[in-house]
């Protein structure tokens, strides 16, 4: 934790007066490390912590896993918040959310007594079979880059740095270690760069973690292009690197250093003091290298007051009510209602007297099957978690009958999908199948026949294929890993008190052949490479061009009311250099009861020298409507949303001619449309 320092060792080591300029506080500790201290401080030790240097009194910097709570111990013991998965987060398309938990889960970090968090993570979902699809955003980079930067704000509100991870192309748990991402210059910079990009543009990150991988045949720690020339001098970034842990396995240490490497972890292996030394004389790099990488670790302790009494630097707190709001209402608002035949839902608690709950997923607190507490770096030990069956008690209480036998109920709710063991939605290896377990399977298809109104609620992280069982029942409802108040915002949706406004952040395909990434074993797993040979075409710009039919499409979500969209209205028509464009629409709730729309606006080039996407999110706005209400929604657009990255001139390019404005409700679902004109 944070301490007072006396008058005596502030006059003695200036860097711990917090009142002297950051720089120069960063530049008079440096100054008095040895070559050796440095040696030091560029590896972890105990797992999680940097090593102190006790000559003078530089202490560990403390770094906890995961994406959705903070984790401090591996037994357990010390319980903190459990949010909602990433893609749950996401599906809210509500940027204050991702600030509110980034906000939230800082405070618990800083109450542990560390100083940084390891997320968020924002690989690209170019498979549905990533074992990590759950604890990553979207297929988007556009609702990538918006979710990223709310969120690495939020966290570093509190002073805690966040870890942006992991850069990048690491889309796959097959081969993680050793694989190379086979990818172009034009992918990297139209789809896999521009949220790591914008965390730093927008958010100053202050701390990048590597990938596994190699991209292009390099590892993530020793890739110059990546961590030197793009993050570094390119970008500006100010914060330091970190390996993942044990991501150095297969690199040189020499080339870890000069590529802007600052901390390798969890311990020394090849920033051990021998390698380093043996690096250093033989000239594998300077010592201007290592103060590099140094002055940036250095940085971040400062910034995140390492060195400050704990009267300057933000108060902690954990297990909030406050922070378990947030949790529920992030997956109240997260929650995807994919079909709703016949309004089977939301029920009525004051007519329906008994319903059926079965289902894998129903009661997640049973030893082994426990979602919270599996999963890799995403483990989490909460003080409490209320199951979906607990929910629907706790909702149903004195006034309907839980059954387990759907022939005498008048609606029966299986709770089904995948957990976090190996080979489902976990790190470590990609998912098994694209299918729910057989079993699941013939529950769903005996149930639908035993009970007309069979709704299935589906509990995991990823898409999974539907076609063996969607038409036999009334409705789905996509929850997620919803956190420890999952089973409270379940309830809340399906009864109504909460009208579902979560849309799909990456396409479900009907069958994983449709998905870019599978289309031989080149693209996926690959072997010692992996082909990213769809280009820039992940997601719906792949299901777009090749016009196939979705299972559910991006952007995609049902409501309890509806939506009207009208009156599209765009201020210029003729458009050049610096002009900024504003797009303004009418949207009306025309249901009855209220509601929230999230409002997607899409460019399409109509005429270009090169392949295009059909459209390309470039706007989104979550607009909440009382019945019969109306409100304008006005989007402002630039040069730079019209733009393409170009290689053979290797700049971002925007070419004369026409550029369709599409605004809708999904990406298959364009309500409204409308042209300018880009001139020179």
């Amino acid at each position: 934790m944070s301490e007072k320092y006396s008058e005596d060792q502030i006059q003695r080591f200036p860097f711990m007066d917090k009142n002297l300029d950051l720089e120069k506080r960063v530049e008079d500790l440096l100054g008095r490390l040895t070559l050796e201290e440095k040696f030091k401080l560029s590896s972890g030790r105990r797992m999680w912590h940097t090593k102190p240097i006790k000559r003078l009194g530089v202490k560990p910097f403390t770094m906890y896993d995961g994406p959705h709570g903070v984790r401090a111990d591996t037994l357990g013991e010390i319980k903190s918040t459990y949010f909602p998965s990433a893609i749950c987060r996401a599906a809210t398309w509500n940027p204050n959310l991702s600030y509110e938990f980034g906000k939230a889960v800082g405070e618990e970090v800083r109450d542990v007594g560390a100083h940084m968090l390891l997320a968020p993570g924002i690989n690209i979902q170019r498979t549905p079979m990533n074992g990590r699809t759950f604890e990553y955003q979207t297929e988007d980079p556009y609702l990538n880059k918006i979710l990223a930067v709310a969120t690495v704000k939020g966290i570093q509100s509190q002073r805690i740095a966040a870890c942006v991870k992991h850069f990048v192309c690491n889309n796959q748990e097959t081969n993680r270690f050793t694989v190379s991402t086979e990818v172009s210059e034009r992918a990297l910079q139209e789809i896999y760069l521009p949220a790591f990009k914008a965390t730093v543009l927008e958010a100053d990150a202050w701390s990048f973690m590597t990938c596994y991988n190699k991209v292009n045949g390099i590892y993530g720690s020793e890739n110059v292009n990546l961590l030197k020339e793009r993050l570094i001098e390119e970008w500006g970034f100010r914060g330091f690197t970190v390996s993942d842990w044990n991501a150095t396995a297969s690199t040189s240490t020499a080339e870890c250093v000069k590529a802007g490497l600052s901390l390798e972890m969890p311990t020394a292996k090849k920033y051990n003091k021998t390698n380093m030394r043996k690096a250093f004389q033989e000239g594998g790099f300077t010592e201007e290298d290592l103060n590099d990488n140094i002055r940036r670790l250095i940085r971040v302790m400062f910034l995140v007051g390492l060195y400050d009494d704990e009267k300057a630097v933000p108060k902690g707190s954990r297990n909030t009510p406050e922070h378990q709001a947030i949790a529920r209402k992030i997956t109240e608002e997260g929650i995807v209602l994919l079909k709703n035949d016949n309004a089977s839902l939301p029920l009525n608690i004051n007519e329906i007297k008994k319903i059926a709950v079965l289902g894998p997923n129903a009661n997640l607190r049973t030893e082994g099957d426990d979602i919270m507490s599996s999963g890799g770096s995403s483990i989490n030990y909460p003080p409490y978690k209320i199951s979906p069956l607990d929910g629907l008690k706790e909702k149903c209480l004195n006034q309907v009958e839980l059954t387990k036998i759907p022939s005498e109920a008048d609606a029966t709710i299986i709770f089904a999908g995948l957990n976090h063991n190996p080979g489902m939605d976990a790190e470590g290896e990609d998912k098994k199948s694209f299918e729910l377990p057989s079993e699941q399977i013939e529950l769903i298809q005996k149930t639908a026949n035993e009970c007309a109104n069979t709704i299935i609620v589906l509990i995991n992280g990823s898409p999974i294929a539907m076609n063996s069982w969607i038409d036999n029942v009334s409705s789905v409802v996509e929850a997620w890993y919803g956190g420890m108040e999952a089973g409270r915002a379940i309830a809340s949706v399906i009864f109504g008190d909460t009208n579902p406004s979560g849309k799909l952040t990456l396409t479900f395909p009907k069958k994983l052949s449709d998905s870019p990434a599978h289309v031989s074993k080149r693209t996926f797993p690959g072997d010692d490479k992996v082909f990213y040979d769809e280009g820039i075409f992940v997601g719906y710009r792949h299901f777009d061009k090749k016009s196939i039919e979705p299972l559910f499409p991006f952007g995609f979500g049902l409501s309890y009311t509806s939506f009207s969209y009208e009156n599209l209205m765009i201020d210029k028509k003729k458009i050049k250099n610096n002009d900024v464009i504003k797009v303004s629409i009418d949207v009306t709730n025309s249901g009855k009861i209220e509601g929230k729309e999230i409002v997607q606006l899409y460019i399409q080039d109509v005429k270009s020298s090169i392949e295009r996407p059909t459209k390309e999110l470039k706007r989104f706005e979550k607009v909440s409507l009382h019945p019969n209400e109306t409100k304008t929604v006005i989007f402002e657009l630039k040069k730079e949303d019209l733009s393409f990255y170009d290689e053979a001139v290797n700049s971002w390019v925007v070419e004369t001619g026409a550029f369709n404005i599409l605004v809708g409700s999904s990406s298959r679902d364009i309500r409204l449309q409308g042209e300018i004109d880009y001139l020179e």
